[in-house]
């Protein structure tokens, strides 16, 4: 390239040109340049435009960015910024899906909010007034606590990348927390979090997240979203003690706890007054083997009673799950247990709180080193 030498005459008078410029505004430095000096200003207005967007293309959408770079929170947020920019949105298109890689792990690797619930808020609350985000984003944590992920939908999907092709497991996490859910469905899938399964159940839940984020907000949008979600039962249990969300007041107790998640995911042994979350330890005795006993009542309805004994301590799960093979409750999710006997009660519903079907179901205990399944038949 030829390089363009300037005299200081020149100098003087390109300088004496700008000085004019400044005073006549910008244009009149347009002018006397004959460029554009500043780029035009858009100022973005909040809530942003929406349009709606069809679940299942928002799902290959960010399970594609997962795989290319993206991860999780990026992931989930850049398949509403591309779509929205592919439909001529402004000023989506100039909004880089990248300021949401700092969500990736739970936070850079810290495990605290998911990923993709969090790039999924942060596209609520970019295009829904503050009024409403806050149901349409509890809609999406609670539906991410308790439904059972990767969906169906999402195992069964023809993806882009197509790194992995075969069925995933699934789980319920009862938290938003990444360390939490993916820790747990690990233990259920017996694999580890470095492992292609964990990362390709990352990205089957980053598509099913943003699908559940263009259901939320089509439906809002098109005033037809109903608000489903409620805090667990359980917590009914334990937040008096806590005066959860309570205003402090003279002589009442105060306001330490404030939460929407399964308290048992954190504390399964909370207790309020004579009523127990979780599992009842009946006998300290270290007991001789590992065994799971028959339940009882069986047949039942609509509850029965299943006891185990753990001859040493560690993480241990009990789930219930159906004739298919498919997890219908989790009663214990990988808990630590110490050395002894225990008795746990099923109620009949899945992890949703649902009441389920009549019909046969297995209670299957497991530990580092044990595995033990029972019969159950539930009679209605």
């Amino acid at each position: 390239m030829e390089s363009k030498k300037f005299t200081r005459k020149d100098f003087l008078a390109n300088t004496s040109k700008f000085a004019v410029g400044a005073v006549a505004g910008v244009a009149g430095l347009n002018m006397l340049t004959g460029t554009k000096a500043f780029a035009k200003s858009n100022n973005a207005e909040w809530p942003m435009p929406y349009t709606t967007i069809d679940p299942e293309v928002a799902r290959i959408k960010a399970h594609t960015l997962f795989h290319g770079g993206k991860d999780c929170c990026a992931g989930t947020f850049g398949a509403f910024t591309d779509l929205l920019s592919e439909a001529g949105l402004e000023p989506w298109q100039n909004i880089p899906k990248e300021i949401m890689l700092f969500g990736r792990g739970g936070g850079v690797g810290w495990g605290t909010i998911c990923g993709t619930i969090n790039g999924g808020a942060a596209v609520i609350s970019a295009v829904v007034s503050k009024a409403d985000s806050g149901k349409l984003i509890n809609e999406l944590w609670g539906w991410y606590t308790t439904e059972s992920l990767p969906s169906d939908q999402a195992n069964s999907v023809e993806y882009e990348d197509k790194t992995y092709r075969d069925s995933l497991p699934q789980n319920v996490s009862g938290s938003p927390l990444c360390h939490a859910s993916v820790s747990q469905w690990c233990n259920v899938a017996n694999q580890p979090a470095a492992s292609i399964e964990r990362k390709e159940r990352c990205a089957r839940i980053a598509g099913d997240t943003a699908a559940k984020v263009a259901e939320i907000l089509n439906d809002h949008f098109a005033s037809t979203f109903v608000y489903t979600f409620t805090p667990p039962e359980n917590n009914d249990i334990c937040l008096p003690c806590h005066s959860s969300g309570q205003q402090y007041t003279e002589g009442a107790t105060p306001a330490n706890a404030f939460t929407h998640m399964e308290c048992v995911t954190c504390h399964p042994d909370a207790h309020y007054a004579d009523q127990v979350v979780g599992v009842k330890q009946v006998g300290a005795i270290t007991p001789a083997r590992f065994e799971l006993n028959n339940n009882y009542p069986n047949p039942f309805n609509p509850s029965t009673t299943i006891q185990f004994a753990l001859p040493e301590s560690g993480k241990v799960r009990l789930e219930v799950y159906n004739i298919q093979g498919r997890l219908v409750n989790s009663i214990i999710d990988s808990e630590f247990k110490d050395a002894g006997s225990y008795k746990a009660t099923w109620d009949g519903t899945d992890n949703t709180g649902s009441r389920v079907a009549s019909g046969i179901y297995f209670a299957r205990l497991t530990s580092a080193n044990h595995m033990q399944t029972i019969k159950m038949n539930l009679l209605k």
